[in-house]
């Protein structure tokens, strides 16, 4: 069977490209892919035509060293086994299940610093959430939660599950959440939230708040971040995790904001906060995120399995049904 990529080739266009499975290079592995998770961020951004076409893809992942512009080949979670080595690799490496930030495709040849060894009580399927784990770390990071804040987390898609599921370990005084979907409402109170409302219910939320300390946006809705605004309390901070793509966002900047001194900060995966790099790099980070991706329900995340060659149903179910769907894998 020849090899199977997904390539965005235009907005709401998906298809699997066949090509001859790849041979690896002296210093490289060959993986045989099981699965590959897709970003209901990022990746719906691309796939509805709302990402800005001439930023990189991601500097900090080799294989996604060209820009937005279409055709394009995305993703970065595949998680799968070595099934040949270069004359140069270790063949200690040969069956091993990893994971490699690379885009979705069935078979790919990586070196092997650029792969990582899967713990065995993992699922294959969980591990395709190894990078959103990693952002939910980053959040937390850039946070600072401090004992006995009141928190509150807007959207909960795959990044929201898993963000409140973290800040849900920490002492606070009280955690909510906001999502329009009544499935991730839901997710979210069995993940650790005290209480979760729609985002209709602002009322009943600044109530259960009295003023937010932390509010974290992830919900990929440029109206939620003027909710966050809302229901922070004076000196509050807001973390803005989303990433909007070409849409703007509106905000009700006068009022009460003018003297409320509340920070809002962009975080993004991609780095570390300054602060903090003296004694973090990503290895350690991504320890971190394994440490806590081992204990997670990923069943809870991950609502569909979508075989390869359906690629543009799974786009489509987490594009149009959101009430349906929290993440998908694609399976090879």
């Amino acid at each position: 069977m020849p090899a199977r990529a997904v390539s965005f080739r235009g907005p709401e266009e998906v298809a699997v490209v066949q090509e001859p499975v790849p041979r690896p290079d002296a210093d490289e592995a060959l993986v045989e892919v099981e699965c590959s998770g897709i970003s209901p961020g990022t990746e719906l951004l691309l796939y509805r035509g709302e990402a800005p076409t001439d930023l990189p893809a991601d500097e900090t992942i080799p294989a996604l060293d060209g820009d937005l512009e279409y055709p394009l080949r995305y993703g970065y979670a595949v998680v799968g086994r070595v099934r040949e080595v270069g004359e140069e690799v270790d063949p200690d490496w040969l069956d091993r299940r990893v994971f490699a930030f690379h885009p979705h495709t069935s078979h790919v040849c990586l070196p092997p610093g650029e792969l990582r060894t899967i713990p065995e009580d993992c699922s294959a399927a969980a591990a395709t959430l190894l990078p959103n784990v990693e952002a939910a770390v980053n959040f937390a990071m850039d946070a600072g939660p401090i004992v006995g804040e009141r928190a509150v987390v807007f959207g909960q898609g795959v990044l929201g599950l898993l963000t409140t599921a973290l800040l849900a370990e920490y002492p606070l005084d009280a955690l909510c959440t906001v999502d329009r979907y009544p499935i991730r409402r839901e997710r979210s109170r069995t993940l650790g939230a005290d209480a979760t409302f729609a985002p209709d219910e602002d009322d009943a939320l600044h109530e259960a708040l009295d003023g937010a300390d932390l509010a974290i946006e992830l919900s990929g809705d440029p109206a939620a971040l003027d909710a966050a605004l809302e229901a922070t309390g004076y000196d509050g901070r807001v973390i803005i995790g989303s990433w909007y793509g070409r849409k703007r966002a509106d905000l009700d900047l006068g009022g009460r904001f003018h003297r409320s001194r509340i920070s809002m900060r962009s975080s993004q995966v991609s780095t570390i906060d300054p602060e903090l790099r003296g004694r973090w790099d990503k290895d350690r980070r991504l320890d971190v995120a394994w440490d806590r991706l081992v204990d997670l329900d990923a069943d809870a995340l991950l609502t569909h399995r979508v075989p390869v060659e359906e690629c543009s149903e799974a786009y489509r179910l987490l594009a149009e049904r959101p009430n349906e769907a929290i993440g998908a894998v694609l399976t090879y």
